[in-house]
């Protein structure tokens, strides 16, 4: 049994964790379109689901990425994790701002957070060691940013949060570093 259905002749099943990821995905998208019908409360324009389609559409393909280039489950979950981390700083961030209001300079920061991760992953096909130091980097970053310009600045309570929020990367290269010991193919 491969991951698409069956081997051998025959039409090709897609898996149910793709058609309930993707599926998942349009729901979320779709959902505004829905409680605009019964409220004013949601008033989204065609920018905003292009926008969230754009995201949902970048988190589905991560995790396709994860899937295909991870090679045990401890490095998928561990990318699954990075993926979320990376979903709700970004999302956090653009909503309300992570440290005080969304307008809150400070919030640039954790740009270098997300910058951190994403070039992790980028030179990890150079060296599998390379991701559970990129995650536990951006966990600290993260961590750092909390800290001094929430917990020791101005916004102890989107520090607490940043902080938390932290401890996804952390997760993640722990996760990283436990698959890194295994050397299961592919697939």
């Amino acid at each position: 049994m491969n991951d698409i259905g069956f081997g051998g002749p025959g039409p090709r099943r897609i898996p149910i964790w793709r058609i309930l990821g993707w599926g998942g995905a349009v729901l979320l998208v779709l959902t505004p379109l829905v409680a605009m019908q019964f409220t004013r409360e949601v008033n989204w324009t065609a920018a905003d689901f292009i926008f969230a389609t754009v995201i949902f559409g970048i988190i589905g393909a991560l995790t396709e990425l994860t899937v295909l280039l991870t090679n045990n489950w401890f490095s998928r979950v561990g990318g699954f994790v990075a993926v979320l981390a990376g979903f709700l700083v970004f999302w956090s961030n653009l909503a309300v701002g992570m440290i005080g209001h969304e307008g809150n300079v400070v919030n640039l920061l954790f740009g270098f957070v997300l910058l951190i991760a994403i070039i992790g992953a980028w030179l990890s096909s150079l060296h599998r060691n390379i991701m559970p130091a990129a995650m536990l980097a951006a966990g600290t970053t993260q961590c750092a940013i909390g800290l001094l310009a929430g917990i020791w600045g101005s916004d102890f309570r989107g520090g607490v949060l940043t902080i938390l929020l932290s401890t996804l990367w952390w997760i993640a290269s722990l996760l990283f570093a436990i698959g890194a010991k295994y050397r299961e193919p592919v697939g």
